[in-house]
Formats: C-alpha cells, sequence, structure tokens
C-alpha cells in the first residue's frame, strides 16, 4: 500500500450520541502522525458531491460531549450505483484521499466493502449505531447512551402507570435486533419483553397478564422493540385491550429522543478508542476492517464477516427477565 498522507472521515447512516468523539478522535490521532485530515460532510452523498472540509485539532475541539454529528449524515441512493461510486473516487483523488474512515452502522460498513472491492482506496469502519447489532463487536457507539434515555423514560413512565393502575406499551428502537430492548426491560424491572429475535410472544404476553391481573398487579410495563413480528406497540396494545377489557392500556413510542442528547462517558471513551484505533489501522496497511471492541479490548473484523455475520440476542439473558417479572 502506498504510503497515506491524507485521510477523509464521515459518517453514514443513523446518527448515534459519540460520532463527535470519534471523529475528534480519528482527526488528532491523524495529525499526531503528521497526517492531513479531510472531513466529508453528509456522508456518501457529500464524497460524491466532493463536500469536503479540512479538519485541524481545533476544527475538534469542543464536540466531544455533543451529541449527532459535525459532519452531519445522510443516506444516499446515488452510492448504490456504479456511476456513483465512481463520481465518489474521482472527488477523493482530485482531493489527494488516500484513505478514508467511516463511521455508522451495517449499511455504512456495506458501502464501504463494496467501493473498497472497486478502486483502490482502503476503507476502514467504526461501529456507529445506537442498535448495537454489528457483528464483531460488543459495542456499538451511542448504544450506552441510547439504552439510559430509554431507562430515564420508563422511570418516569413507571410513576404515572402505579398512580392509574395503568397498562403500558413502551416501543423502543430496533428494527431488526431487540438489544435495547433487552437491557432496558431488565435494567427497568419490565414485566415483558417483546423482541423480533423471539416468536409467537403475543399469546405468551396475554397468558402473562392474566397471571398478572389475577394478582392485582398495580401497574405492567412491556417494552417492545419496533421490528416485533406482531406490528409494533400499538398493534399488541389493540390485541390485548380486545382480550383485557379491564385494563386502562396506553402506548408511548420513545422514536427519535433515543437517538440524541449528551453521549454517557462510556460512549465517548469508547469512540474515542475506535478513531484513534481506525488511523493505527491505516497505518498497519490494514484495509475492509472494522475496528471494535471484544472483551474490554480492540478487535478487528473484515467488512465480510461484519456485514454477513448476525449479531444475536441472547436468549438466556431473555429468561432472566422472564425468571425475574414474575
Amino acid at each position: 500500500m502506498a504510503k497515506i498522507k491524507k485521510i477523509g472521515v464521515l459518517t453514514s447512516g443513523g446518527d448515534a450520541p459519540g460520532m463527535n468523539a470519534a471523529i475528534r478522535a480519528v482527526t488528532r490521532t491523524a495529525l499526531y502522525h503528521r497526517l492531513e485530515v479531510i472531513g466529508i460532510r453528509h456522508g456518501y452523498e457529500g464524497m460524491i458531491h466532493g463536500h469536503f472540509k479540512e479538519l485541524k485539532a481545533h476544527s475538534v475541539s469542543d464536540i466531544i460531549q455533543k451529541g449527532g454529528t459535525i459532519l452531519k449524515t445522510a443516506r444516499s441512493e446515488a452510492f448504490r450505483t456504479v456511476e456513483g461510486r465512481k463520481q465518489a473516487h474521482e472527488h477523493l483523488k482530485s482531493e489527494g484521499i488516500d484513505a478514508v474512515v467511516v463511521i455508522g452502522g451495517d449499511g455504512t460498513l456495506a458501502g464501504a466493502r463494496k467501493f473498497s472491492e472497486e478502486f483502490d482506496i482502503p476503507f476502514v469502519g467504526i461501529p456507529g449505531t445506537i442498535d448495537n447489532d454489528i457483528y464483531g463487536t460488543d459495542y456499538t457507539i451511542g448504544y450506552d447512551t441510547a439504552l439510559n434515555t430509554v431507562v430515564e423514560a420508563i422511570d418516569k413512565i413507571r410513576d404515572t402507570a402505579s398512580s392509574h393502575n395503568r397498562l403500558f406499551f413502551i416501543e423502543v428502537m430496533g428494527r431488526d435486533a431487540g438489544f435495547i430492548a433487552l437491557r432496558s426491560g431488565i435494567a427497568c424491572g419490565a414485566e415483558a419483553i417483546l423482541i423480533p429475535e423471539k416468536k409467537n410472544q403475543v399469546k405468551n404476553l396475554k397468558d402473562f397478564l392474566e397471571k398478572g391481573f389475577k394478582r392485582r398487579k398495580s401497574s405492567n410495563i412491556i417494552i417492545v422493540a419496533e421490528g416485533d413480528e406482531s406490528g409494533g406497540a400499538f398493534s399488541i396494545a389493540k390485541a390485548v385491550q380486545d382480550d383485557f377489557k379491564d385494563y386502562d392500556v396506553r402506548v408511548t413510542v420513545l422514536g427519535h429522543i433515543q437517538r440524541g442528547g449528551t453521549p454517557s462517558a462510556y460512549d465517548r471513551v469508547t469512540a474515542s478508542y475506535f478513531g484513534n484505533a481506525a488511523v493505527e489501522a491505516l497505518l498497519d496497511d490494514q484495509q475492509s476492517v472494522m475496528v471494535g471492541m471484544v472483551n474490554g479490548e480492540i478487535a478487528h473484523c473484515t467488512f465480510n464477516k461484519a456485514i454477513k455475520m448476525h449479531k444475536k440476542v441472547s436468549m438466556e439473558k431473555m429468561d432472566i427477565a422472564e425468571i425475574l417479572s414474575i
């Protein structure tokens, strides 16, 4: 691989708290190694249109505590095409960018893998998604902050649920993965947790509610991942309401508040480690790899594995949640 002198950095897909900390770490690690750094705005769309900005040490001052991403993010349909990727490559070459660090979820990594297969610019990925659903790392940037946001919201809902003897269905993010639902449900003492990975849960939920009603439980909190097979919190709540007329049922969809907010200390530190490791990986002539954390240590996973392998929710932890909900 040719000697790297200038690197680009971008954020793509859904934003996640801690992305700014990763941008800061990438920038300052690169500058420490006497590399130039170019921020690519609006993700792959910005790469296609040449939306570049040089980053200096002062450019990333006072951002480690901020949510969102200073580089902005977007999804790019054009980058899915050969023509779009070719245009992006031309802009990178004209800017003199030798390598790129991408921060995002599985779609971001898939785009980086495809680009790396077609062109001669090495890419390294940093996992940034609140869903924590990427194979090859125990944690992704934003997951811890989102989890704490969810827990804080559920604690407040529990207060009003207890005051009014209500049954609350709370929908959290997780279209394809139930990590947020499972962990927040355990942290909040939820009576039931419904996730995409476990099937036929509505019937079991009704049996559970029947037992709880007989015990005259003062409130119930049911956590539903948005990707649950039964159609989400509103559909499940309607099905339950039809069978349990005595329940005062309410639904709360937490939505995008889970993406925002000041990143937790854990997310800031993890993002900083990832940003540093991504630059070091490029300098070590690695490419088409994602940096992650496994058992508390930095690890590398190829794009192919990170994208193709499926990170599984622990059914043992689901069993624990059910045991603790009695």
